[in-house]
């Protein structure tokens, strides 16, 4: 029979009192057990058989719980990689990553594809025209589609070179046709011509005007019987011409040699010149307009 202790601390065989004191010991609990040394470790892994330490806790290989006997949670799986992932790399052609064709249900034929036009890149889904070169050239350039073809504008006249084919005009103050006009205007002392090179293709012959802007490049500004714009010399590189531009006075003309003229050109109308020819303005102003000679253009 076992041996109890009571509340005093002392050995006693019967159970419901002390032997040595008396004391109740009914409620005293049964003398502890000695403890057993705890259990040594396995020796090999029971999850993976790996070896394992002595009095170790866990396998150090697969996390197995000795203690408990949990197993080790297995690592989730990794994710397919998509090929719209950032930094992911593309699928390779040929190892069937792509979308699958679909195919008919049993029973249908599929319908031919038509062969490829001339010009039609097979590997373009949409069957559109490979670009041609006239098709890439840049919007508005020369044989790019739809670009509007202009005609080349013609170049400017290029004025008359001195040489051969030059011309000058010299302005005159002439008594005779003073004389013939009976202008009141006193007429200024007669000295030589003033010498004017013709080198544009039209040439305004009259009296400036600040306040009009009007600068003709032939000045008879002296004689008051001019007009501002009085009449226009043209020329093409080998002829002239005079036209009068409705001046007051009106623009004649004569041939070397003949008398003084009496009626004047019809005003708008272009009158062809002969080398030599003398044209009469105004109150005294005449007008040669001849070939140029050596050193005067």
């Amino acid at each position: 029979m076992s041996a109890v202790t009571c509340p005093q601390g002392h050995a006693s065989e019967a159970t419901d009192y002390c032997d040595v004191c008396g004391t109740p010991i009914a409620s005293a609990a049964p003398a502890a057990a000695t403890p057993a040394p705890a259990a040594a470790g396995p020796s090999t892994c029971p999850h993976c058989g790996s070896p394992a330490a002595s009095g170790a806790l866990f396998c150090e290989n697969c996390g197995y719980d000795f203690t408990t006997g949990a197993t080790p949670v297995a690592p989730a799986a990794a994710a397919p990689t998509s090929s719209l992932d950032l930094g992911a790399p593309a699928p390779a052609a040929g190892t069937g990553t792509g979308p699958t064709p679909l195919t008919p249900p049993p029973g249908v034929t599929p319908p031919a594809v038509p062969p490829a036009a001339p010009g039609v890149d097979a590997a373009d889904p949409a069957g559109e025209p490979a670009a041609s070169p006239a098709a890439t050239a840049a919007p508005g350039a020369p044989g790019a589609p739809g670009a509007q073809q202009t005609a080349p504008a013609d170049p400017p006249l290029a004025p008359p070179t001195p040489g051969d084919d030059a011309w000058v005009a010299e302005l005159w103050v002439d008594p005779d046709w003073y004389a013939a006009q009976q202008a009141e205007d006193p007429m200024p002392s007669v000295g030589l011509p003033v010498l004017v090179p013709l080198r544009e293709r039209s040439v305004l012959v009259g009296r400036p005007s600040a306040s009009r802007n009007i600068r003709p490049q032939v000045d008879a500004g002296a004689d008051s019987g001019v007009s501002r714009r009085h009449c226009q010399l043209n020329t093409d590189g080998q002829r002239w011409w005079v036209e009068d531009l409705q001046s007051s006075n009106g623009t004649y003309v004569a041939r070397v040699g003949e008398q003084l003229p009496e009626a004047p050109i019809p005003a708008g109308q272009r009158h062809e010149l002969q080398d030599g020819d003398r044209l009469y303005l105004g109150s005294w102003t005449r007008l040669v307009v001849r070939r140029a000679l050596p050193g005067e253009a």
